[in-house]
């Protein structure tokens, strides 16, 4: 399916973008407010594709058991609150390009989470292909590793716990999306984060600093949270459509897309450094997620 191949890469430069565009506007809206802004932007832009008649699966419950819905509600919490709250408190100090390297680790750290839990096979290409992305990650910190004492990691460390946070979600998520219409749940999932966040945030004082939001702010804020909705509606389809392993590869377009608009726009530095560490990144996920084809008998 060649549209769901496009779907997907769409989503790989979209992530990357998004990253980016984060980074142009944390300082002026903080990491909370920021999230809840997002995804509360996100669920609006998928609200008519879950209202639409027809978009519910055949066979699936009417009724989702109180469990289940609890279940479901904290894992949003995890994949589109505590994830993207943690992946913009590291923007305040981690460039984008950087940022997103490390948020490149998303796929493996959930290959080698289900591996390890019994629901993959480990592998030599698995392992390989997470040392291969390790090692793309340290070659993007190699100057500030040169100095090691020279500033706080808490930056690199939020973004990397984010990447984490999403790997164990998107594990746990498998049964409910399997059981439920997989739109639904992911609504469902955003509005819960939704909530949660706009009573987190309420230290940040986010509805005072939302009305005095510059118009060029709100467009690169509306920006993120539409981008990111229909992002995660071409990642569905394209998971729907393609195999998860020819989808999950496209994915290595974000720290590209991070490095080229960082550099574009934020004016980051792009070395050999960078591109040294996108390379062994995208030869990572590549191992860790390509299946080498059976020979015909």
């Amino acid at each position: 399916m060649r549209l769901a191949l496009l779907a997907a890469a769409a989503t790989g430069v979209q992530v990357g973008a998004a990253i980016v565009a984060s980074r142009m506007v944390v300082a002026e809206v903080p990491p909370l407010t920021l999230a809840m802004l997002r995804y509360g932007i996100g669920f609006l832009c998928l609200l008519p594709f879950v209202l639409r008649p027809g978009m519910a699966e055949q066979h699936a419950p009417r009724r989702w058991p109180l469990r289940d819905v609890l279940a479901m509600a904290a894992l949003g919490l995890g994949q589109f609150a505590i994830l993207i709250a943690l992946l913009n408190f590291g923007l305040q100090s981690v460039g984008a390009a950087q940022a997103a390297l490390i948020f490149s680790l998303f796929p493996l750290l959930t290959l080698l989470l289900s591996a390890l839990l019994g629901r993959e096979a480990i592998s030599v290409r698995l392992m390989l292909g997470v040392l291969l992305s390790i090692t793309g990650v340290a070659l993007s910190m190699a100057p500030k590793l040169a100095n090691f004492g020279a500033g706080p990691w808490w930056g690199e460390l939020a973004v990397l716990a984010s990447a984490a946070v999403g790997a164990t979600c998107s594990v746990f998520y498998r049964p409910y999306l399997q059981r439920y219409p997989t739109l639904k749940v992911s609504a469902f999932a955003m509005l819960a984060s939704v909530l949660f966040l706009a009573v987190l945030a309420l230290h940040e004082g986010w509805p005072t600093r939302v009305q005095h939001l510059l118009a060029p702010t709100w467009g690169v804020v509306f920006f993120i949270g539409a981008s990111s909705g229909i992002g995660y509606f071409l990642w569905l389809y394209a998971l729907k459509h393609e195999s998860p392993t020819r989808v999950t590869i496209f994915l290595a377009l974000n720290p590209l897309t991070a490095a080229l608009l960082g550099a574009l726009l934020l004016h980051e530095m792009f070395d050999l450094w960078l591109l040294g560490a996108i390379l062994f990144i995208a030869a990572g996920l590549w191992l860790a997620t390509h299946t080498p084809a059976t020979p015909r008998r």
